[in-house]
């Protein structure tokens, strides 16, 4: 998309480009905005949709100065290093299945990451994208009445040194430039993310949200990289419990199996791999 001169890595993001190529009859996008800088994409979405927008926005910033993660987590990236960008949906769907949305979200970008640049990834539930058990984007979900809207924060040219100190326990930070990948090109990656999540999209709603009939079940399971692992989950409210990971149920909540025989269904919290 871009002349053979421009630096891919942290040129800025063309929005009539990526309308031109994303926005189309029948498609699930209606509309693709690029702003310099903003408090969160989520927040500016959100209201949008309390006042009724329809699905199919897509909001990208080049800066966000109040960023945020789940559970009240902050997010910080420098201008341009990072791809942040945030969707508003609607989807049709019973509304325990809308557990799934973050889990879709992350198959999209898992594939469309190692499509554009080469970099293997795999999925930490719920919400984190690795490699090589170091964080490379995160992804938020949150509810505005039938709407809900979806950010995507993923690390491309961020320098080991531009990220904050980790916090006591979490997975280091990592970017696809530090994970050596073959392409940065921001915009290319975003609309490598938008095609498959699209896809994802449309054939979960036409499932009526059932992760198995979709397909979306076993291509999580494919990259996650909880499955299979021993994982301490820790709960709201303070508790915990450990145990192996034994898959994800039809409302996405992560299924740990505390005895044998006997499996619990987190539905939220922070899960943390165990070696």
């Amino acid at each position: 998309m871009r002349a053979e001169n421009d630096t891919p890595a942290r040129a800025p993001l063309d929005a009539a480009a990526l309308r031109r190529a994303a926005v189309r009859p029948g498609g699930l996008w209606r509309e693709i905005e690029v702003v310099q800088s903003t408090g969160s994409t989520n927040a500016d979405l959100l209201a949008r949709a309390l006042r009724g927008e329809p699905e199919g926005a897509v909001l990208a910033a080049e800066e966000q100065r109040a960023g945020r993660g789940r559970m009240g987590r902050t997010w910080t990236s420098p201008p341009r290093a990072a791809l942040t960008f945030s969707l508003l949906l609607k989807p049709a769907v019973p509304p325990a299945r809308r557990g799934w949305l973050p889990l879709l979200t992350g198959v999209a970008v898992a594939a469309a990451v190692t499509e554009v640049t080469g970099v293997e990834t795999g999925l930490k539930w719920p919400n984190d994208l690795l490699t090589a058990d170091a964080k490379l984007a995160g992804i938020l979900a949150e509810a505005a009445g039938d709407a809900v809207v979806v950010g995507i924060g993923l690390n491309v040219s961020t320098e080991p040194a531009e990220f904050p100190a980790p916090r006591p326990g979490a997975l280091p930070a990592t970017s696809l430039r530090a994970a050596g990948a073959t392409a940065l090109d921001r915009e290319d990656l975003l609309l490598a993310i938008l095609e498959g999540f699209e896809r994802w999209y449309r054939a979960w709603q036409r499932a009526d949200g059932d992760p198995d009939r979709s397909g979306l079940r076993p291509g999580y399971t494919r990259l996650s990289a909880t499955i299979g692992r021993t994982v301490r989950a820790e709960l709201p409210g303070g508790q915990a419990l450990s145990g192996p990971a034994a898959g994800v149920d039809s409302d996405g909540r992560l299924l740990v199996r505390v005895s044998p025989g006997s499996e619990v269904a987190v539905a939220a919290g922070d899960v943390v791999h165990l070696r």
